[in-house]
């Protein structure tokens, strides 16, 4: 049976709690690593404090997506879990900024990270479930737009607040600037609220037949099975998938040395901060956020680009110039000694980030089994958490061995990453016939194995369409 078409405040309704999800993420990565500098962090001692986020991601996403698959109750099956998930990303948002020691922030990193998965994952299988297959491309428009909003303003609300109404000095409770413990806590309100918006404004349909829905619910929850099916597809694994894993390594090792040491190279090498306890340094974190900000800008106009350079060159090709020059913006941050540059070196990050929520899954989609997409999809993410996980644990010992704890030269660092993935996809075999970014979009959230096992199918599939649908808006606009 065909499904209803929706209207645009419906497809708006369903997918607002993205804005406030973005939002607390987009706080998270523009001022955690500052906040365990005001706390007593060395440089060397970030990463480690940062493995919670990738390690929760890894165990997480599975088995909530699990869950949520195989759950039926008043409140439907995805909302409950991602309610739930808001309820506690807002008390850890309202908890960071008030932490009064280094290691009460990292619980609070950690809570953030848990409960944002908790309500990030069902809410990309919720928006499939709902939107016929036609609007898809539409659904994920909207999507990309609150995203981008979310993430755009979460980053530069520090500096607004500090400059505009002047919300200067430190945290009663706290070293945290007032700047930053205000925003995170408009980012509270503004995760609960924009989820409870959806939970209460769409509702979810039940299973046609909840007999055999209950039945399935006690098949589909093994973990052994789950595991076995995991071993049997990386075994089987595709040629261009495994060729595309090591770009997305070394893609996302890159992105994570500057998530993680961003902020505080700014405050310190490009504004001179001493100490953390000064004015300069909070200016610097700030100053960090308009620039992520910035990036986000630059994603979201060249996603109208990306398309049309994929078309005239190959995927492929289109996703090497784009990596090189996100390598380009990161390594020419050693040239910068003037705050205003660093926005033109965000203008390559930006380029870069475009491509990298979006390309990679366009020309993965058509080098996979059809029935095996979901999983598939699910085990792709791994090459995204593990270089993280990687860098947790081993960036510590870089920083403090060999690069003396000099933050921007960790940064650095991940412009050589990048340029490492660059030339990776030089190898990749782009098997399938060309295809817009919201077509492999499309596809990859509307393929759901029926054999394998359900945590790794509709979530799975789903993240991957929304991350490839995340990084703008205009994925599927220019469709």
């Amino acid at each position: 049976m065909q499904q209803k078409r929706l209207t645009f405040w419906q497809l708006w309704n369903m997918s607002f709690g993205f804005l406030g999800i973005q939002f607390g993420w987009g706080l998270q990565m523009a001022n955690t690593s500052a906040i365990f500098e005001y706390l007593g962090a060395d440089a060397h001692q970030i990463p480690i404090l940062w493995l919670a986020a990738p390690l929760t991601g890894l165990v997480v996403q599975p088995i909530i997506g699990n869950l949520s698959d195989n759950t039926w109750g008043f409140l439907g099956r995805r909302r409950p879990y991602f309610l739930v998930g808001a309820i506690f990303s807002s008390i850890a948002l309202v908890g960071m900024p008030n932490s009064s020691s280094l290691w009460m922030a990292a619980g609070m990193l950690w809570l953030l990270d848990t409960a944002a998965n908790v309500s990030m994952e069902p809410f990309r299988a919720f928006v499939g479930d709902l939107v016929p297959a036609n609007q898809r491309t539409r659904a994920f428009a909207i999507q990309s737009l609150l995203i981008g909003l979310g993430a755009i303003t979460a980053s530069a609300l520090p500096w607004v607040l500090s400059h505009v109404f002047n919300l200067v000095g430190k945290s009663a409770n706290t070293a945290v600037p007032l700047s930053v413990e205000i925003s995170f806590y408009v980012g509270a309100v503004a995760f609960l609220s924009s989820v409870v918006w959806t939970v209460v404004t769409t509702e979810e349909r039940p299973p046609k037949d909840m007999e055999a829905f209950q039945k399935q619910q006690e098949k589909r929850l093994g973990i052994v099975s789950t595991l076995q099916e995991i071993a049997i597809a990386l075994r089987d694994m595709p040629p261009t998938m495994r060729q595309l894993a090591w770009v997305q390594c070394f893609s996302w090792l890159g992105m994570y040395c500057m998530f993680l040491y961003f902020p505080p190279a700014v405050a310190h090498n490009v504004f001179g901060a001493v100490n953390e306890g000064t004015r300069l340094y909070t200016e610097g974190v700030e100053w960090a956020g308009v620039c992520i900000a910035a990036y986000n800008v630059v994603c979201v106009g060249f996603s109208f680009v990306l398309p049309k350079l994929a078309r005239a060159t190959s995927r492929k090709q289109a996703h090497m110039i784009s990596l090189l020059c996100g390598s380009v913006g990161l390594l020419s941050l050693l040239l910068v000694t003037n705050k205003y540059w660093l926005l033109l070196s965000m203008v390559g990050v930006g380029i870069a980030w475009a491509s990298l929520l979006a390309m990679p899954y366009a020309i993965l989609v058509g080098s996979l089994p059809p029935k095996k997409s979901g999983i598939y999809m699910g085990i792709f993410n791994f090459f995204i958490v593990l270089p993280e996980v990687f860098a947790s644990l081993g960036l510590g010992w870089i920083m403090q061995n060999l690069l003396n704890d000099d933050r921007l030269i960790a940064v650095v660092l991940g412009g050589v990453f990048m340029a490492i993935a660059a030339g990776l996809t030089l190898r990749v075999q782009d098997v399938s016939k060309p295809k817009t970014i919201a077509q492999a979009a499309a596809e990859a959230s509307a393929s759901t194995p029926t054999q394998s096992p359900p945590n790794l199918q509709e979530p799975s599939s789903e993240r991957s369409s929304t991350s490839a649908a995340s990084s703008s808006i205009s994925k599927e606009a220019s469709s």
